[in-house]
């Protein structure tokens, strides 16, 4: 498996196809020079064999036509004998024809059987007829391959004979053979070689291969602090360069993309407003803190989940969001299974891809807006209330104005008693909108606190004293109890002499004839001062407790106005105790009684004095 993987890379690959093309160049140059060695070696081969047939035909026909009709045929034989022997040629058959064709000497002596005998052979034919250019290959009987020659032998212009001359091939075969062994040498060699240079140049390529490979597989899995080694300023060596170069750019995008993310996790996670982002089938992918608390969903939520199941939207509405229709809705969700559901302002906005335009999903931004409509709703009732308060006795002003201007100023007795009406709602309007002066300073920190160290004592007994004349008219028993670990605080008399005086006269209104009224100043549990005023009145009823701060609210609104009441002393008591840093809260049973607590800060507050 290691072998096959070896030569599935690319340095096997440069490495095999780098010593075939100088397998291929080698062979190429090896068939073109053997051939041509060998038809070199046959060419000369061939013109040696017929330059010593034609050398032997010139000497031949001299011989023929010296001793014709001089000497007898022995001696012509055997001078042509001498002569054929004389002319050596390794492995070679000479032979001498006459005009017939019949063998008239050779020069191998195993043949002399043959010698009167006609040799019958296509180039003799050729020979005899005067052709010169006379030549074949040719098998003898021992599997040798001989080149055939033969020439005519021309005395005057007559043939007179032929020279036929058959040369063994064995020792330029022979040569061929050694030619070839050592090109096949030098080409195994060459092979050697070249698979070496092969490996260190395909090393020199694919090193740096490898190392950009273990350097992308880094990068991959996080490490952006390897560089690729530079090995030159090749192709290669600038490829390392514009990869480190990349590397380090990708490290700045993914370290800004991180920065970006960070900042986004921490936009959403702080954000007043809720956010939940939906993929393009409407399914949940995204959901900050703030939304789940306003959706009460608690741990994640399960896979898949829509939008539209989420929020309890209509399937219509669903539908629209996920075509990505920009829209909003109203809700009123539940974060909590028995609790007030809260009003929600939801606006859905699509995501569109960049290209094709494509919806990608939805976002959809959750505004809670219960505070802002219980405070709409609070304004127009305090619209309402002032409105009502102020008709009222203006009604009654020009009601009384009118009956004057129609004859009772006429009538001293009737006129007195009118006017007197005439001065008491008046002054009821200016209670009335003396409170509400005071409030909006309140409301908008304009009315400074001035802190100074007061002591308690002393400030709950001059509120009695305040309201002894009336406490004696009903016959009620004051009392006032102030612990010894609050003796004084740091607090704005006047303000809280205000309070005091609220709580005071709604206790003394509300306390029947011999009831009783305690003050009590101590330390509680938190560390501040609370105090408490007690009375043994009507009390409230439970519905009416929670709504007895708001402003202009009266538990028997016909009575209270009776009484020249405003409806604002509590709320102006909260907002004061507020300013101090502290609360307010009440307690009470029908027909036994009120307790009204409020808390302030013993130490002096830091900035809390103008």
């Amino acid at each position: 498996m290691k072998a096959l993987s070896f030569f599935r890379t690319i340095q096997a690959r440069l490495i095999v196809i780098y010593v075939l093309l100088i397998l291929i160049a080698m062979q190429l140059i090896g068939v073109y020079f053997v051939s041509s060695m060998k038809n070199s070696l046959t060419d000369n081969f061939t013109k040696d064999l017929k330059a010593r047939a034609e050398m032997l035909s010139i000497l031949t026909a001299d011989k023929f036509g010296s001793e014709t009709g001089t000497a007898d045929e022995e001696s012509a034989v055997e001078s042509l004998r001498g002569m054929v022997n004389n002319l050596y040629i390794n492995g070679a058959e000479i032979q001498v024809l006459d005009a017939s064709g019949k063998i008239i000497t050779t020069s191998i002596p195993s043949q002399n059987d043959y010698v009167g005998q006609r040799n019958t052979q296509t180039v003799v034919s050729r020979a005899l007829q005067g052709i010169s250019d006379n030549e074949e290959y040719i098998i003898a009987d021992d599997n040798v391959r001989k080149k055939v020659v033969a020439k005519p032998v021309i005395s005057g212009d007559k043939v007179v004979g032929a020279i036929y001359i058959a040369a063994d091939m064995k020792d330029l075969y022979a040569t061929m053979s050694r030619i070839n062994s050592v090109f096949l040498s030098g080409l195994l060699l060459a092979l050697a070689l070249t698979a070496v240079l092969g490996v260190i140049l395909a090393h020199t390529i694919t090193h740096p291969i490898k190392e950009m490979t273990k350097h992308a597989t880094a990068v991959a899995e996080g490490r952006f602090n390897r560089k690729v080694p530079v090995f030159g300023n090749d192709e290669i060596g600038q490829l390392s360069q514009a990869f480190n170069y990349m590397t380090d750019r990708l490290r700045e995008a993914l370290l800004q993309n991180e920065e970006e993310k960070e900042k986004l996790s921490s936009i959403l996670a702080n954000m007043s407003d809720g956010v939940v982002a939906t993929d393009e089938s409407g399914a949940v992918i995204l959901m900050n803190t703030r939304a789940a608390l306003m959706l009460g969903a608690e741990g994640p939520l399960p896979a898949g989940a829509s939008l539209g199941g989420l929020l309890g939207l209509e399937p219509e509405q669903s539908v629209s969001v996920t075509q990505g229709v920009p829209q909003s809705a109203m809700l009123h969700l539940s974060p909590m299974v028995g609790e007030d559901p809260n009003i929600v302002r939801v606006t859905f906005t699509p995501i569109h891809r960049r290209e094709g335009g494509r919806i990608a999903g939805t976002i959809a931004v959750l505004q809670d807006v219960t505070e802002q409509e219980n405070l709409e709703e609070s304004r127009r009732e305090f619209v309402a209330n002032v409105s009502h308060e102020l008709r009222t006795p203006l009604t009654t002003i020009k009601s009384y104005a009118e009956a004057l201007d129609d004859g009772a100023l006429e009538d001293p007795q009737l006129a007195v008693r009118f006017v007197g009406v005439i001065r008491n709602e008046t002054e009821r309007m200016i209670r009335l909108v003396t409170d509400l002066l005071h409030l909006s300073r309140l409301d908008s920190k304009e009315s400074s606190l001035r802190i100074q160290q007061t002591d308690i004592t002393e400030m709950l007994e001059d509120v009695a004293d305040r309201f002894s004349f009336q406490i004696r008219q009903k016959r009620i028993h004051i009392s006032t109890r102030v612990r010894k670990d609050v003796a004084t605080a740091w607090l704005d008399r006047d303000q809280i002499d205000q309070v005091l005086g609220n709580l005071v006269s709604n206790a003394l209104k509300y306390t029947p004839e011999g009831g009783t009224i305690q003050l009590e100043a101590h330390k509680n549990e938190d560390g501040m001062l609370a105090v408490s005023v007690r009375d043994s009145g009507i009390g409230i009823p439970k519905k009416d407790i929670e709504r007895i701060f708001e402003r202009f609210y009266r538990v028997d609104k016909a009575r209270s106005r009776n009484m020249g009441g405003t409806g604002l002393g509590l709320s102006i008591a909260r907002e004061i105790v507020k300013a101090h840093g502290g609360s307010i809260s009440l307690q009470s049973e029908l027909n036994e009684g009120s307790v009204v607590t409020f808390t302030l800060p013993l130490m002096k507050q830091r900035g809390s004095e103008a």
